[in-house]
């Protein structure tokens, strides 16, 4: 049976980039046949995050955020990490079996400290808690951005290396890469990819004036809208790219690229780029609102999607525990 299962970390409200890099496929996916589980990630978050009460919030948005674009706990399994503690016994079991080497070599760690993130034990064995994740549902297909396919990719040596002392007790599984190129790299609103700790993100669920100054955030330069201009160099229709028909993004390319007197202007790709938001996300907004209304309803989710992954995690881990001897 296809098992797939992915995760967010809990670090603040999402943004566009999560949507249309992770959510959007995880929502689409669970029309597919077989299981599908997503968890919140706030083991994870513990590795940059120092403020209980925040991380309890940030594990809620998530929650909120799946629920109200269409998650449905019917389908799909929407769980916190730490509801599975199994998971941290697994991660010491694969820890045991996994080179520094490969921890060294991982890409998200590397990034980080360059950036100035001060490193610690956590950071830097991260992707041993992430092959936890993967591996303690018998995971098969695990849908991810480019960014973090190496992590799958870790995880598959991690499990292989595990097996192969131990014996077969971990299903290897495969990464699921978006086919959207436009989709590896969404844009914050000054080009560079989006993210919250650059400040250079909009939020989901933005609305009303809030919207639109988010979207004014959007560089732009002092060239008059008459003059031809390479679609490519228009961050704004890198973001209307992500939202419009084929066929009317491609209008609007061949407007910009034509130039002259039927021109549109920054603004009024501003203007239609903040209609496409408010078309594309206000019914999820509204049951966002009564998701706040009604927080018993959001735990409820959470705490049966635990129940039952925890389940899961307990067998895979006895199963290993037997394997290495432990029990």
């Amino acid at each position: 049976m296809t098992v797939v299962l992915s995760g967010i970390q809990s670090s603040g409200r999402l943004h566009l980039g999560n949507y249309f890099g992770a959510i959007r496929q995880h929502v689409a996916l669970q029309q597919e046949p077989g299981e599908h589980l997503y968890f919140i990630a706030d083991y994870h978050a513990l590795t940059s995050s120092r403020d209980p009460a925040e991380l309890r919030d940030n594990a809620r948005e998530v929650a909120l955020t799946y629920l109200a674009l269409g998650l449905d706990p019917a389908r799909a399994t929407l769980f916190r990490q730490s509801d599975v503690p199994e998971v941290c016994e697994l991660a010491w079991l694969l820890a045991c079996v996994t080179s520094m080497g490969l921890l060294e070599r991982a890409h998200s760690y590397k990034d980080k400290v360059a950036k100035g993130l001060k490193p610690n034990v956590g950071l830097f064995t991260y992707p041993v808690l992430m092959a936890a994740d993967i591996l303690a549902y018998g995971s098969t297909v695990v849908p991810v951005g480019k960014d973090q396919q190496q992590h799958v990719e870790m995880t598959q040596d991690i499990a292989q290396s595990f097996n192969h002392l131990y014996g077969p007790c971990l299903t290897v599984p495969q990464p699921r890469i978006p086919s959207e190129e436009h989709l590896a790299k969404v844009p914050g609103v000054d080009g560079e990819k989006m993210s919250k700790s650059y400040g250079n993100s909009i939020w989901i669920f933005e609305e009303g004036k809030l919207l639109k100054n988010a979207v004014n955030r959007i560089t732009t330069d002092s060239r008059p809208p008459e003059e031809p201009k390479d679609p490519s160099s228009v961050l704004l229709l890198r973001f209307l790219e992500l939202f419009l028909p084929a066929d009317e993004f491609a209008q609007w390319c061949e407007r910009v690229r034509a130039g002259g007197a039927g021109a549109p202007g920054y603004g009024h790709l501003k203007l239609r780029l903040i209609e496409a938001i408010e078309a594309t996300f206000g019914p999820a907004r509204a049951r966002r609102k009564h998701l706040l209304e009604n927080p018993a309803e959001v735990e409820r989710v959470l705490a049966e999607g635990g129940t039952h992954a925890r389940a899961q995690a307990r067998a895979t881990v006895d199963r290993c525990y037997r394997a290495c001897g432990l029990r």
